[in-house]
């Protein structure tokens, strides 16, 4: 099954490689996450890790990357003498752990999953552990640290449901992979219960929670909450409504549901973040159908008094920063069969969120806010419509949402110490 896997995988990149040859003319920036990813690390980012016993983490996005900024931390709280090397998947990951991870010594991108390439990464870092954040199992990568007695970490780890069936097909590269792992922190008891279920040792298996309760870069001041609206032209705005990680299909919904919650509150203005933003000008397009004019975050930066009834968000790295100025917050992914984004991020602010049905990757979280009546679930424009309404005419309904989500974090932090805790056996 392995030499299938590599066979595989070997196919997948030499079927990419026009595709890498048209990017690297195109996209600035590609040139140097493709020569890493083959394994060309720069000296200078080797330097302050390679063979000097470094705790190696991976996270593959900017998702990720959020979880695992307390995990650093708390990292080097614990571990003040050791280097600490993070790698990243995509080019927003890596942009994303450049602005929000100062703790890290270096950060690279992950090398392709080929066992040469492989092999020859983890000889020339020789880490003294190496940590994946949520569910980054690789099986050459992971066959690599074993042959070098390296010891793995799953911290923050999560099973979606898709996952569960997707991985069954692995067959014996699956029971290979999952038994390097010497310890699996994971958010939830049902999280817990896949991966045993998967073929992890339930004797490694711990719960230790979600640490994206513990994440405070998107801490903002007043002053910072009062600059965000002024360079976005927000200042005279009630409500705003913040739509973070749309996807196709959501953005209508929210378009529509704007139309009628305007006609009781004039002065509402909606920032759309979506997921992907190479979206932006379709997005565009489609809030000039339905009678609003959007304009880009980027270009009110520059003229923040042009007129606008919608924000597109065009860069990487403010959603979670921007979620502090939103009156109501709205999660995407969830009125769309996506499965849903993270919601702790506007529950730090202590807004009140709503939430499509479908939040399926994040099922212990959503179940946590909805039992508790910190979100609210909507089904279609309508729906949202109402409920954006009866919010914002119930005062006492908006003040026990918000605090309501700010007791949840409160209850919830200290996974990352106690991912610590493990480590801390692991290593010494």
């Amino acid at each position: 099954m392995h030499v299938l896997y590599n066979i595989l995988a070997i196919f997948i990149v030499v079927l990419a490689m026009p595709v890498f040859a048209i990017r690297l003319t195109r996209e600035q920036g590609f040139g140097r996450r493709l020569f890493q990813s083959f394994g060309f690390l720069p000296t200078k980012d080797m330097e302050p890790v390679a063979h000097k016993d470094c705790i190696w983490l991976h996270a593959a996005s900017v998702g990720e990357i959020v979880a695992a900024s307390p995990i650093i931390k708390e990292m080097r709280h614990t571990f003040p003498g050791k280097p600490i090397l993070v790698s990243v998947v995509t080019a927003a990951g890596y942009a994303m752990a450049k602005r929000i991870i100062t703790d890290a010594d270096s950060i690279i991108f992950f090398p392709l999953d080929l066992s040469l390439i492989s092999y020859s990464v983890v000889k020339r870092i020789r880490p003294s552990v190496f940590l994946m954040v949520e569910t980054e199992l690789w099986p050459n990568f992971l066959k690599a640290l074993a042959q070098f007695s390296v010891p793995v970490m799953m911290v923050n780890g999560r099973i979606s449901d898709k996952s569960v069936e997707r991985y069954r097909y692995l067959g014996s590269v699956l029971k290979n992979m999952l038994d390097t792992v010497d310890k699996f922190c994971m958010q939830s008891t049902i999280d817990a219960e896949y991966i045993v279920r998967l073929g992890a040792d339930p004797r490694r298996v711990v719960v230790t929670g979600n640490t994206k309760f513990d994440q405070d870069y998107t801490s903002v001041t007043l002053e910072q909450q009062q600059t965000i609206c002024q360079e976005m032209g927000l200042e005279h705005a009630f409500p705003v409504l913040v739509a973070g990680s749309t996807h196709k299909g959501e953005e209508e919904i929210l378009l529509s549901a704007l139309q009628k919650v305007r006609k009781s509150f004039p002065k509402i203005k909606l920032v759309i973040a979506p997921r992907d933003i190479m979206r932006i000008e379709e997005i565009n397009s489609l809030s000039a159908s339905y009678g609003f004019v959007a304009a880009r975050r980027t270009v009110l930066l520059k003229n923040h008094s042009e007129r606008h009834d919608v924000v597109l968000l065009d860069t990487i790295g403010e959603l979670g920063k921007i979620y502090s100025i939103g009156t109501i917050i709205y999660v995407g992914g969830s009125l769309v069969a996506r499965g849903g984004h993270n919601i702790l991020e506007p529950a730090a602010h202590g807004k009140p969120i709503l939430v499509g049905p479908h939040m399926f990757n994040f099922k212990d979280t959503y179940a946590l806010f909805s039992k508790r009546e910190a979100c609210i679930t909507v089904d279609d424009a309508a729906n949202l419509a109402d409920k954006i309404l009866y919010i914002l005419n119930n005062e006492q309904v908006r003040l026990r949402m918000s605090r309501e989500t700010l007791s949840i974090i409160d209850e919830n932090r200290g996974a990352a110490r106690k991912s610590m805790i493990y480590l801390q056996e692991l290593i010494q």
